[in-house]
Formats: C-alpha cells, structure tokens, sequence
C-alpha cells in the first residue's frame, strides 16, 4: 500500500473533518470513514455515553483500536476525532499509512461552529471558548508534527476550502509518485 492511497484529516473538533472528508471521497472515489462514527457503531451509544461510563482514557483506548484498524485499510479517506493525535501509536499510523491534512481554525472560529453542539463532551464546561484555547495550545504542536498539509479553515466557506485542497492534494501526490518511481 503507498502512503497517497489514503486521506487522514486531524485538527480540533469544529474544523470541518467530516464534511471536507465527505467531499474528498466523493471527489476522488473513495471509501469514507470517521473514527467517531466508527465508535459508536461498535459500541451501540453516543460519544458523550461513553466519556461518562469509561471517561476519556476509555474512549481514548477504544480511538487508538479503531483507528489502527482504520488506517491498515487501503483506498480511504479517514475523519480522526480531535483528540487522536494525543496518542503516539495513533500519530505513527497516521503518519505512516497516509497523506494527513490538519484543518486548522482559530479556537474562536471553532466555538462559533460548536457552542450548540450537545455532542462534544469536552466544551460541556463553563467556559468553552477558554477549554477550545487551552485545547488548540496543547494540540497544535501534534496537529503540524503529523500534517503533511496544513489548510487555515478561517470564514472561506467549505467549498473554496477543498477546491483549494484539490490542488495542494494533486500536487502532493504527483511529488509522491515521482519519488517512488525513484525508489
């Protein structure tokens, strides 16, 4: 399997990673997965369920097998959750198995696309711009160690997003295949 076979998108929750990984895999023809998605459909409950049963190092533990799984597949393009890089064995399979594209937003741009969403456990808090500042600080750093392209979110809306994407991708992957054609 070569690495440009697969799209791997990270970045904070409120990106754009599931919609801009909808468009990829229509566009270029591929399988769509999302690590969330794929967890509670294994687990039969909601995210928020499973952070209260088992709290966050469960549902961490229950991430790092889904997306082991995940990217040992060929041929997809892969919505992390926004936490999967805290692990290293996720970040090394990422890393190893695909092209990952970090949607970056500004923490105050992801709260305008979040603060009503019930779903995501870790802005239930009294002051969920401050836990999406504190979030970004600490995974921002991961985020650009595991990216191979890094795309600003910013207020362009989804569609100039990817098409702009389309372009880096075709760049990319024309320089990967060129590379292993030397190889």
């Amino acid at each position: 399997m070569s690495k440009k076979d697969n799209l791997f998108l990270v970045g904070l929750m409120g990106a754009g990673k599931t919609t801009v990984g909808r468009l990829l895999a229509r566009h270029y023809g591929c399988e769509f997965h999302d690590s969330d998605h794929e967890i509670e459909a294994r687990t039969g409950v909601r995210i928020p369920v499973i952070f209260e049963i088992e709290g966050e190092a469960g549902f961490r533990k229950r991430e790092e097998a889904a997306i082991a799984e995940l990217t040992a597949l060929s041929g997809i393009v892969l919505a992390t959750g926004g936490g999967a890089v805290l692990s290293v064995a996720n970040r090394e399979n990422l890393k190893k198995n695909g092209v990952v594209i970090y949607l970056r937003g500004t923490p105050e741009h992801l709260f305008e696309r979040t603060r009503h969403d019930r779903n995501r456990p870790l802005l239930q808090t009294d002051n969920p711009l401050a836990k999406l500042r504190e979030l970004y600080r600490q995974r921002d750093p991961l985020y650009r160690e595991v990216a191979d392209i890094v795309v600003d979110t910013g207020r362009q809306g989804v569609s100039g997003m990817t098409r702009a994407l389309f372009g880096k991708l075709d760049l990319l992957r024309s320089t990967l295949q060129t590379s292993d054609a030397k190889d």
